[in-house]
């Protein structure tokens, strides 16, 4: 018999807010989380906004020693992670610890880290250079924190594949369990890239909006104004866990994760292929892993980062899966209000999806004011919706044409 993997527990921490009710409540809301970058003077960029996580003091919530060893990224996954299983209400003192697991996604890692100890190589020479600062700024520092405070022994990886290296993440984690490999894993993503290097980076790369005017209105997916993503930071992280294992123990059930696909665009180092083929692909992929037809998804979670190409891609490759029943399907883009965590986003993403299931709610896509027609899907237009949710799909598409898609549905 197949073994089925559902969500029970959710912990993010982004730019709307660092606690779930508050974060879906402002999603349903249409705030937006991207203001001014205060964490470094940015008058020398061509872009001054992000979205920053706000109000986030680590020591609040975990051991001063501890966040002191700590990258910004591997701290929100961390803290993330606690509020993950504490929403869960799993004791993991209980069981074999081989039989838990953690794999979370970071498409850069500890970025300022490496800037301040650099820094300090320049100015006092390398003899001043952190002992702390290959294991702070290594990706796999939040899986590996996440699992020693927690005593998880069991599967432990990173995933880095760019902006889907979250989504990655979640399909890996699917597999362990549905395998027989783990009773539940601690998955998502986390990123902290809002730096000078990181800022300045995607810049250069003109990949970002310079709508600095009104950072609020600057990430505008499938608008036909948009003009790049918003550059943000977060961690979504979630717990999975086999059903059987959940529901013996009487546990909250989100959503069910029915199936995963992933593909290559093998085309650009950086743009997605003009006509969504493997985008489209990895959404065909995810339906048959959870055997599912096109007609039944009720709604997407979008990539959706407000760029031309991307959003205009996207909107192809749902064409190609759904054919007609594109355009019955709601679409909308947490992107719109919390901008692009990177490699965190699809594990913030999930969370969106499993709240839209759990409360028949659709957030919206906000600062869709003059519609492309190259993009002319049901976006949900800047108001949540309230309808029945039973089949979602989320999608992720990285630099390095990594695609991946998620299927999930109620239990």
């Amino acid at each position: 018999m197949t073994r089925r993997v559902v969500i029970t527990g959710l912990g993010t921490v982004n730019s709307l807010s660092n606690d779930i009710p508050t974060f879906w409540d402002y999603l349903c809301a249409g705030r937006s989380g991207v203001s001014l970058i205060e964490q470094f003077d940015t008058s020398a960029f061509k872009v001054h906004f992000g979205g920053e996580v706000k109000n986030f003091v680590p020591e609040n919530h975990l051991e001063g020693k501890v966040a002191k060893r700590l990258d910004r990224f591997s701290q929100f996954a961390l803290v993330a992670a606690i509020s993950a299983v504490k929403d869960s209400g799993i004791d993991f003192s209980q069981g074999d610890p081989f039989r838990y697991g953690v794999i979370i996604g970071s498409g850069i890692g500890g970025l300022n880290e490496f800037e301040e100890q650099h820094t300090r190589h320049t100015q006092q020479g390398p003899d001043r250079i952190s002992p702390f600062v290959i294991p702070k700024m290594i990706a796999n520092s939040a899986a590996g924190n996440v699992s020693i405070h927690f005593n998880l022994m069991g599967h432990n990886t990173v995933i880095s594949t760019a902006c889907a290296s979250a989504a990655h993440a979640l399909g890996d984690a699917l597999h362990s369990i549905r395998g027989g490999f783990a009773d539940a894993i601690v998955a998502g993503g986390s990123e902290a890239a809002i730096t000078p290097m990181g800022l300045g980076g995607f810049i250069a790369a003109r990949a970002v909006s310079h709508r600095n005017s009104d950072p609020s209105t600057a990430s505008r997916p499938f608008d036909k104004d948009r003009d790049g993503f918003v550059l943000s930071e977060g961690a979504g992280i979630v717990v999975l866990e086999e059903y059987e294992h959940a529901r013996k123990r009487g546990a909250n059930i989100y959503a069910e994760i029915l199936g995963c696909g992933n593909t290559a665009d093998a085309y650009h180092i950086t743009a997605p292929h003009p006509e969504g083929v493997g985008a489209s692909k990895a959404v065909q992929f995810a339906l048959a892993d959870a055997k599912l037809n096109p007609d039944q998804i009720d709604y997407v979670n979008a990539h959706g980062t407000s760029t031309q190409l991307g959003d205009e891609a996207e909107t192809k490759a749902l064409k190609i899966v759904f054919k007609d029943h594109a355009k019955k399907i709601a679409v909308s883009s947490t992107k719109s209000m919390i901008g692009h965590t990177l490699g965190a986003s699809g594990g913030i993403e999930l969370i969106a999806c499993a709240l839209s299931i759990k409360h028949g709610v659709v957030h919206p896509t906000i600062n869709l004011n003059t519609p492309d027609p190259k993009c002319d899907l049901d976006y949900v237009p800047n108001s949540a919706r309230q309808m029945k949710v039973r089949y979602v799909v989320s999608n992720s598409f990285g630099f390095g044409g990594h695609n991946c898609c998620l299927a999930l549905g109620a239990v």
